[in-house]
């Protein structure tokens, strides 16, 4: 049996369709700012494997409480880490492109100096650096730009704004690749497989959705792909300011994924998926 932290958010939830088998743990169950429950629900359940699927995602609000998203995204993951290699099991993290200063033009290699411009991306460096140091089998997958038919996600925005208004006006300078939940989510079982199979798999890869794509472009495929006749406005990173700085280049290599067996999915043929799933039609 495969333990899944996380349950109602976006790849949780994809893993939980894709594998009935897995026990989903809720907040109430395994709350991560207490990382000790963490580490108990994994003892007591003798899992076979581990995902974390969970964690703070309110990039924004971090820039405030980065103590809080420390414990969330850092102390967790690393108490997850330490119980798993004390049961000698595989652990799937997922991490973000926010750990990189998204400078540059060049999609970022998973050895690449991490520098992270906000809190968030400072948060999910440290759980990387817990993981890691647990010293058991594990992989770390960055992702970057999730999107499914539930939950929280640009997709979803997007067509409910698309479908409100005649003009909306979309950041076209950063540029990254579009991930489906469910794909990362089939690549996280897949992945789990991998690492039992071989423990020398051990390492952090690189997962995103292929071609790259800014923003604004994507935006505008989201338009087209629902029938929705609003038109995208480019606009510049400084236009649309935040609290949190965004990095403008979340490019990911993922020629590392080979390794696994796996290879990166086309976000287009994900899109489409997710609308069809959202209109309810077969």
């Amino acid at each position: 049996m495969i333990l899944v932290f996380g349950r109602t958010g976006q790849v949780a939830r994809e893993l939980a369709r894709l594998d009935p088998g897995a026990l989903c743990l809720s907040r109430a169950t395994a709350d991560l700012s207490a990382p000790d429950t963490c580490a108990a629900a994994i003892r007591s359940h003798a899992p076979t494997a581990v995902i974390n699927a969970a964690g703070w995602t309110a990039v924004d609000r971090a820039e405030a409480e980065e103590a809080q998203a420390r414990v969330i995204n850092a102390d967790a993951p690393a108490a997850m880490a330490r119980a798993c290699a004390a049961l000698g099991i595989p652990l799937v993290h997922l991490s973000t492109d926010y750990v990189f200063d998204g400078r540059g033009s060049v999609p970022f290699a998973p050895d690449h100096p991490p520098a992270p411009l906000n809190a968030y991306g400072r948060s999910k460096l440290a759980g990387e650096a817990g993981v890691r140091a647990a010293g058991g089998v594990h992989a770390i997958l960055r992702t970057a730009w999730v999107f499914s038919a539930h939950g929280t996600n640009f997709v979803r925005t997007m067509l409910r704004l698309g479908a409100e208004r005649e003009r909306l006006r979309v950041v076209a300078d950063q540029v990254g690749g579009p991930t489906p939940a469910r794909a990362l989510a089939a690549a996280c079982l897949h992945t789990i497989a991998q690492l039992q199979a071989d423990p020398a798999k051990t390492g952090t890869y690189h997962f995103c959705g292929a071609p790259e794509i800014s923003w604004a472009e994507f935006a505008r495929a989201i338009m087209a792909q629902a029938g929705l006749p609003c038109r995208i406005e480019d606009i510049a990173t400084a236009d649309y300011p935040t609290e949190a700085r965004r990095p403008q280049n979340s490019r990911l290599d993922c020629s590392g994924l080979r390794a696994l067996g796996l290879a990166q999915p086309d976000w287009r043929a994900g899109l489409r998926e997710t609308i069809t799933e959202l209109k309810g039609t077969p």
